[in-house]
């Protein structure tokens, strides 16, 4: 496994790292026992950076990810979770007050069992008031950080035009790492022009979804995925191109996906212990460059075409 600077934060992280909105039951019911295996599977193989959010599951993964973290040592890993999305018996909420970040981050400590958090994020920015995020969410969540609660402070959103505003309209060192997610995969690129822009000024960059939330797998995608038929058709293409060759699109995907360096890490998400095995095999091998090529002249004039809110 190759590690990464996260921006300055001082983290040194895994390319691979886990992702753990599975342990929320987000997509399907999860066996929890196996669910807290592939965390140790996960940490056990040297991914040392663990994402989550009180969203996921609305509070479950927090809730299943601590359960698991009480037999890790804490010095194994990074703990990164968010504020602003919420949820409660089926019902998705939004709230990015200062004083509801400051309350979520000490909930979210008591799901996890932990006193610290390595990164906390304003998630999914998109459904906020940019203005808000700006100047009343980050702030708060940078006097948790001077008084040593939280070790550093960033934000994530699939728009990274979103994202460039809120660095762009608050103060040198407020976000200190960014999240993007589906933007740096073999069907879109996007995230690459925005490169320079962060390591000017020092922000690390986690992306996530290498499967771009199902278009690169042979599952396909959910019902209810925004990208537009022909993108998927596209996609589906490429599936099979991968397929006729020995050779599964996922795990081209997953190698693809970590291989700029200039991203620190890529998240993953499993609460399948063999899926978190199968996942770090694929990035030990080397990348198909020629297939990589291949794909990517497949799905031709969808590349980088944007769905609904991306």
């Amino acid at each position: 496994m190759e590690f990464h600077d996260l921006g300055k934060t001082g983290m040194k992280v895994s390319a691979l790292s886990f992702g753990a909105s599975s342990l929320g039951g987000v997509f399907h019911d999860i066996n929890e026992a196996r669910a807290l295996e592939a965390v140790h599977v996960a940490v056990d193989s040297g991914m040392n950076f663990i994402d989550v959010s009180p969203y996921y599951g609305h509070y479950k993964a927090e809730t299943v990810l601590g359960k698991a973290l009480r037999d890790i040592p804490r010095n194994k890993y990074y703990l990164s979770t968010k504020v602003g999305r919420y949820g409660k018996d089926g019902v998705n909420t939004w709230d990015y007050s200062a004083r509801r970040a400051k309350e979520s981050v000490y909930e979210s400590m008591e799901r996890l069992g932990l006193d610290y958090i390595d990164l906390i994020n304003v998630h999914d920015i998109e459904f906020a008031d940019l203005n808000q995020v700006a100047n009343e969410t980050l702030p708060a969540l940078a006097e948790l950080r001077e008084q040593g609660l939280v070790g550093h402070v960033g934000i994530t959103d699939l728009q990274p035009e979103n994202i460039k505003w809120v660095v762009e309209n608050t103060p040198d060192g407020m976000v200190e790492t960014i999240m993007n997610f589906c933007h740096f995969t073999l069907n879109d690129d996007l995230l690459l022009d925005y490169l320079d822009f962060f390591e000017e000024r020092g922000i690390g960059v986690i992306s996530a979804s290498p499967l771009s939330m199902g278009l690169l797998s042979r599952r396909g995608v959910p019902a209810w995925h925004p990208a537009p038929a022909s993108l998927v058709e596209a996609c589906r293409k490429a599936v099979d191109h991968c397929e006729a060759k020995g050779y599964p699109i996922e795990k081209l995907a997953v190698q693809y996906a970590i291989s700029n360096p200039r991203i620190a890490t890529t998240l993953f998400s499993s609460a399948n212990p063999d899926n978190v095995k199968k996942n770090i095999r694929f990035v030990e091998e080397p990348m198909d460059e020629v297939l990589v090529k291949e794909v990517k002249e497949i799905i031709g004039d969808q590349t980088r075409v944007r769905w609904k809110n991306s």
